[in-house]
Order: structure tokens, then sequence, then C-alpha cells
């Protein structure tokens, strides 16, 4: 049911396919519609925050119910934003209600199953937030033609009433294990979870540098990866567009539009598999070595991908990219769980999950502005690459810091 609900609420992965449409329909502008997909993720980091908090407080399935019905209800207003032709609303609907709903969607599943399977944390996390990924698949190879023939507007309303069924349906089957459940089940090697071992309270966390450590390392990530994401069918489209000899008939663009929904779709389930196979990768070699890893491929491939001249070579690299992004969106809550345990890991990953607030916004933001400036994303690339670097010796700083045995 994790994973069902992931499932939906990841189809806003898929955004760049409805961005120039919905630019060449209503009028709007580069930055202005991305307005929209940046409130989004910013109002998603805070609902992740404060919707960790509740699920410890009140428990799953009425948290995962209020997310489903306030993302469905975003999405459809969505669709009455393109109707009406309001990007007010848009950014209103689909970046404040949506995003508020998708938040609470996303980290339920994630706290509860992380409390079911203390013993195989990066698997069940991998898993549950798979789906976050594999929704983009879905929805990169279904949307461009749904947009074709029914029309922005009534794409949306669609998506809406289908997340609606499928999230709160979902929601339903949603809850914790009993009490001391945790000490019953053993972790690797057959060795049992100590009783007497105490997980750290959320002040504890939050004075901790190592949770600082892990924010930035996130915040870092989804700058790259959300980046990246919100320009995946532009830039794909930019570099299809350089290669024909003259000028293009209408048959040619409708073929680089189709083409482009394809990478966006193939890329989220690179997104995907990448979410299952890095953190399941974690739980054997360890969370630290796999962002050691992640981040410098970020390093290169974001460089790589700056002086890419053929489609081919940017969708490899494009799925490497993104199968990694996925790969920290997974592994970092078992790794905050690693670092300050199991009981409060609802309020304290959600805490840590405010980093992607400010990567929601800043990604985003560098692609768009970049693109408004210069024509095409070379720098925008280049910048990702450098702040890759950053968390590369994060994770570095991350590895030789003591840490306390007891909070």
């Amino acid at each position: 049911m994790g994973v069902l609900m992931q499932l939906c609420l990841g189809t806003v992965y898929a955004w760049s396919i409805f961005k120039k449409p919905m630019m060449a329909s209503n009028g709007w502008g580069e930055t202005q519609t991305q307005l929209a997909f940046m409130i989004y993720g910013a109002v998603f980091a805070l609902a992740v925050a404060f919707g960790g908090t509740l699920v410890d407080r009140v428990g799953p399935r009425i948290i995962a119910l209020l997310g489903g019905t306030l993302f469905s209800a975003g999405v459809f207003l969505g669709g009455l934003a393109n109707q009406l032709q309001r990007i007010e609303l848009l950014i209103l609907a689909y970046g404040l209600v949506g995003g508020l709903g998708g938040g609470f969607g996303y980290v339920t599943p994630i706290a509860t199953l992380i409390r079911w399977f203390p013993d195989k944390r990066g698997l069940v996390t991998g898993l549950a937030v798979m789906g976050y990924g594999l929704g983009a698949f879905i929805m990169g190879n279904i949307g461009p033609s749904l947009i074709m023939s029914l029309g922005i507007a009534k794409t949306f309303y669609l998506w809406g009433g289908i997340s609606l069924v499928i999230i709160t349906g979902s929601a339903l089957a949603l809850e914790n294990p009993p009490g001391g459940w945790h000490q019953l089940i053993a972790r690797p090697g057959g060795i049992p979870s100590p009783a007497a071992e105490r997980c750290a309270t959320f002040p504890e966390a939050l004075s901790s540098g190592r949770f600082w450590i892990l924010w930035t390392m996130l915040f870092l990530s989804i700058t790259a990866g959300l980046g990246l994401i919100s320009q995946l069918s532009p830039m794909a489209q930019d570099v299809m567009m350089r290669s024909p000899a003259g000028v293009m008939n209408e048959e040619q663009m409708k073929a680089i539009v189709l083409a482009s929904g394809t990478i966006v779709a193939v890329a989220g389930l690179f997104n995907g598999l990448g979410r299952l196979a890095w953190a399941w990768f974690s739980d054997t070699i360890g969370r630290k070595a796999v962002f050691a890893i992640i981040f410098t491929s970020f390093v290169l491939g974001f460089a790589a991908l700056a002086h890419v001249e053929t489609i081919i070579i940017f969708a490899a690299l494009t799925f490497y990219l993104l199968a990694c992004y996925g790969g920290t969106m997974a592994s970092m809550p078992a790794l905050a769980a690693d670092e300050f345990g199991h009981e409060h890991i609802g309020k304290i990953y959600g805490m840590i999950f405010t980093a992607s607030g400010f990567g929601s916004m800043c990604g985003p933001y560098i692609f768009a502005r970049v693109k408004e400036l210069t024509g095409d994303f070379t720098y925008a690339l280049y910048a990702e690459s450098t702040l890759a670097a950053m968390g590369l010796v994060l994770v570095a700083v991350l590895k030789k810091a003591p840490k306390a045995n007891r909070y």
C-alpha cells in the first residue's frame, strides 16, 4: 500500500512534460510557470516535517488520508487553473494545496515501514520510495498522449481523480506495529536489538552537528536532482533539435515532443529502481559509502552533461544521474535512523527533509534562470557539479566525526 501511495504522489516528477504545453497554451513565462513546481517542492518539504510529527503523534492512517485528499484536490484545481488560464490559481492549488498533501502522503509510509522493519531499513525505505520515482515513468509514458488528446486541463482532472481513489484506498491499510516490536526483531547476524539502547530525542538530534551534515547533504542532492528533473523534457528537446539540419516540420516537432516524454518516463523508471538498488546496497556496504559514490557520480556526471551533443548519451547520463538521485532519497531515512534511532524517526527525518524545500526552490530556479539569461543549461550544470563536490566533502566529514553511543 505504501508503494501504491508513492506511485501516485511521484507523478509530480513528470512536471516537465506539462511545462511547455502550459506555457504555449496560456502565454505564461519560463520562471513564472516554474514557480508552481518550486512552491510545490518547498511546501512538500515543510509538510513532510510537520506530517512526520503528526504520524508519531496520531498514527499513519489519518495523516495518509488527509494527504491523499489534499494532493488530489491540488492537482484537480491545477486543471481548473489551466482551464481559466490563471497562473496564480495554479501556484496556489498545485504548489500550496498539492504540496501540502504530497508531503503528508510521502512521509507516512516511510515512518511506518521503518518501524515495522528495523533490520532492513535500507531495503524497505527503498521499496517505498521506489514507487515515488516510478510515478514519473507512468506519467511520462501516458502524459504527452493525454495532453494531445484531452488537453491540459482534462489531463489534470483525470490525474487528480485517479490519485484520490488510489491514495485514500491505500491509506486505510497503514498502521503502526505493536509496542515493543523493535526489540523483538533480530538485526543482521541474529543479534537482537538491545533494550538498553536509547534513541535520540528530537531536541538531542537537532542539537547534533551530524544532523546538520545530513540536512546539507540532502539539500545538495535535491538541488541537483530536482533541477534536472524540472527541465528534463526541454533539455532533451534542445539536444534533439540541434541534430537535424534545416527547419523542422510539424511532424518532426511532434515526434521530438513524444520522444522527450519517453525520456522523462524512462528516467522515472531509473529514479525508482535507483531508490531500491542504492538503498538495498546500503544495507551491505553502508550508507556513507553509498553517498560517497553518488556525490562523486554527480560531480563527474553533471559536468559531462554540459558537453553532450547526442540524445543517446544525454539519455544514458540522465538515467544514471537520476538513479543516483533516487538513491539519496531512499538511503537518507535509513541513515537518519542509523544515526538517531527509530523511536522519533518521523519527526527527526521530517525535519531533515526540510532541506528538500530549499533544494526544490534552488535547483529548478538555477536551471530556469540560467536558461533565460544564457539560452542554454551549460552553466547550471557546472553549478550543480560544484555543489556536488561540497556534498562529497560533507560525507568525508561525517565518516570522521565521532558518534555518541548514548544520547
